[in-house]
């Protein structure tokens, strides 16, 4: 049992709340999933070149140096900022030359988001522990999508935890279990894709990597997604300009949207929106099982 919860933004009415407005959402599925949290924040989006979102376990990592390297190996201007564990990385280039550059050279940092606009933050402990500890509540952007974790499948640690990314600005959260994740996990594999951990959520962000890079569209992937993973699961995929749900064929797990001339709201319970502005007012309802639910500013 784990919980999930998202808030998109159709306009920029609440984009400077948006993490004030997040944290108690996330907050509130601290039953569902008191081992660890996460959530992954749009905003602040690059122009020019991408972000990457890096993560080192020693909290006196010297990012400057790493900042420093990387502008004189590869050219490039670097512009970052620290938030607790995890630095963020501006760079004026494209982030495979970064990543390709860091696994080379500093194997230690880990890169948990890339992209235009994504930053993934997670840890293991009480969501308000990890909202306090990165500073959720001062955020600012257009969307964000967040998982508390129960464990079943794998150990509790922070690379077990949710949002998995996916892609450039694409990530994952699930609710659920995955029966087929091992036999899966090997077929990935075998096409390149490779995982950190035994999560069988991890699976599933594999999958949809993979399906992305074979060249299908995020509703594509969602399709085959559906056609291929066994099991129970709700899914959650933020994307640089929304978020999509879908549940499985039985939707055994819990969710509920509810939508205002404002945001979309998404949540494994109704507890979790009801601090939100204009709730009394909004449409509400549940997910309907296979079917595939997209909100994206290209296309409202």
């Amino acid at each position: 049992m784990c919980g999930i919860v998202g808030l998109y933004l159709k306009n920029d009415k609440y984009e400077n709340q948006l993490g004030k407005l997040f944290s108690p959402m996330l907050i509130a599925m601290t039953e569902r999933g008191p081992d660890s949290a996460g959530f992954a924040v749009y905003g602040d989006a690059v122009e020019d070149g991408n972000k990457l979102t890096l993560r080192h376990e020693d909290e006196n990592y010297d990012w400057a140096a790493l900042a420093k390297d990387i502008e004189s190996n590869l050219g490039t201007q670097v512009d970052w900022f620290q938030n607790s564990k995890v630095a963020v990385f501006k760079v004026a280039t494209d982030a495979e030359t970064v990543e390709d550059f860091l696994e080379q050279n500093h194997e230690d940092v880990l890169i948990m988001s890339s992209g235009k606009s994504i930053e993934i933050l997670k840890e293991v402990g009480l969501p308000e522990r990890i909202v306090e500890m990165f500073k959720l509540g001062e955020m600012k952007g257009s969307h964000i999508i967040g998982h508390t974790r129960m464990a079943t499948e794998s150990a509790v640690t922070m690379a077990g935890s949710h949002p998995f990314s996916t892609g450039l600005d694409l990530c994952l959260v699930h609710n659920g279990s995955l029966s087929n994740h091992n036999r899966l996990r090997q077929e990935l594999q075998h096409e390149g894709i490779e995982f950190d951990t035994q999560n069988d959520s991890e699976v599933a962000a594999g999958f949809l990597t993979y399906r992305l890079q074979q060249g299908d569209s995020l509703n594509e992937a969602l399709e085959h997604a559906l056609e291929k993973l066994d099991g129970f699961y709700t899914f959650t995929i933020g994307t640089k300009d929304g978020f999509a749900v879908v549940r499985d064929p039985i939707a055994c797990k819990p969710a509920v949207i509810a939508e205002t001339d404002d945001y979309v709201a998404m949540a494994s319970e109704y507890q979790a929106l009801t601090t939100l502005p204009g709730i009394e007012d909004a449409k509400v309802w549940e997910p309907e099982p296979s079917k595939i639910y997209v909100w994206e500013r290209n296309s409202n």
